[in-house]
């Protein structure tokens, strides 16, 4: 057995079948429900029981990472749309119209993962219009955080389905 061989073993390009893929994609929903825009899950929890300097530190940094992505969006906005479009269209269109099981398994990923980033910015505009209480912004990041998690299970169901089929099909057929 040669390097070559030993290294496409390693990393191979047949997703579905990947024990790393499986791996990433839990890591990927892990990260995501855990951190609410930019904010982890411990801290708001630790915020809502002990109150004082957890939930005055719970405000700042939901201050800023709510004002660090309202200004992305206000200065580059468009042009994030229109390069986050062609991508995930580019990625679509090799990997269902052409068939690149790779490039499938990066869409099954990075699309509700774009959703997610919607539901952020939707969440970082609340925000911004209501006043900074902890009740408000806790509520609003937990609810936010649920969203995320029924995208997440939505969107590891429908992989797995879309796995399984390549895998059934590609044992079938080939």
């Amino acid at each position: 057995m040669d390097w070559y061989t030993s290294i496409f073993e390693l990393i191979d390009l047949r997703s579905f079948s990947n024990l790393w893929f499986w791996i990433a994609v839990a890591v990927l929903w892990s990260s995501a429900s855990h951190w609410v825009l930019g904010v982890p899950y411990d801290m708001i929890q630790r915020a809502r029981r002990v109150g004082g300097q957890a939930e005055a530190d719970l405000l700042d940094i939901v201050r800023i990472h709510v004002n660090r992505v309202l200004y992305i969006i206000e200065v580059s906005g468009v042009w994030l749309l229109a390069i986050v479009c062609f991508l995930l269209s580019m990625l679509a269109m090799l990997g269902f119209y052409y068939s690149i099981e790779f490039a499938q398994a990066v869409f099954l990923m990075a699309f509700p993962m774009s959703l997610v980033a919607l539901l952020n910015l939707s969440f970082a505009r609340r925000i911004r219009r209501q006043e900074p209480k902890l009740e408000i912004v806790a509520k609003l990041l937990l609810r936010c955080r649920l969203y995320v998690q029924l995208i997440g299970i939505v969107s590891i169901f429908v992989t797995s389905l879309w796995g399984m089929y390549q895998n059934l099909s590609i044992g079938v057929l080939g």
